[in-house]
């Protein structure tokens, strides 16, 4: 039916063709402001965490945790954030899989696992994408002197084939540590969330207890 009133009526194609042409028009003057404020704000994020020991022991502890979690317990879809007095695990329901899986990936991690501090779907790594499509994105309109959609594809092409991989990177040494043989985790508690049917939240609390040389 749709089609038939386009063949017979074309000029309703009119408004598409405007939204359209308006689109390609103002899309990179959009995609250059978002590079620029990215360019400026996510070295300053970055260097944040990497200046708070605490905050990246917590980080590197919850990504341990979600490890964990996926790889033993069988969940998908686990979000979290870390904060200088423990970390948040949102998606799963049970406080009992939520500690056991903290306290193991606690002692993994002392034991030498320091890989687990790693998460490939970390906030890190779309953040760092988003930082390499900005310089990419930026470069390309100095050197070739005008704004336009093959440069932002270009950029967003680049930015998710090396993103993932200095996403991880970054992970490693600027915004997670697992240098975490003086912490210890104190408890789990539920935390409210205010939206309907929203996912459960899980706060672990942690501490750093520093030894005592004797």
């Amino acid at each position: 039916m749709f089609i038939m009133l386009l063949l017979f009526f074309p000029y309703l194609l009119i408004p598409f063709i405007i939204f359209f042409a308006l689109l390609i028009v103002f899309l990179p003057f959009k995609y250059t402001l978002d590079s620029l404020w990215n360019l400026f704000t996510i070295p300053s994020q970055i260097y944040q965490i990497a200046t708070n020991p605490a905050l990246r022991k917590n980080h590197g502890l919850e990504h341990a945790t979600a490890n964990i979690l996926e790889k033993e317990f069988g969940y998908r879809n686990i979000a979290g954030y870390a904060e200088e007095d423990g970390f948040y695990i949102i998606g799963v329901p049970s406080i009992l899989e939520v500690e056991q899986a903290a306290c193991k990936g606690l002692s993994l991690m002392k034991k030498g696992y320091s890989d687990l501090a790693i998460h490939k779907k970390c906030g890190t790594s779309i953040t760092t994408a988003n930082f390499i499509s900005a310089v990419v994105f930026l470069t390309l309109i100095f050197f070739s002197g005008h704004f336009s959609i093959t440069n932002m594809i270009i950029a967003i092409l680049l930015a998710n084939i090396t993103g993932p991989l200095l996403g991880q990177y970054v992970q490693k040494y600027f915004t997670t540590s697992g240098d975490v043989a003086e912490m210890e985790i104190i408890t789990a508690n539920y935390k409210m969330t205010n939206l309907w049917k929203s996912p459960v939240k899980i706060f672990v609390r942690t501490t750093h207890i520093p030894y005592i040389q004797v």
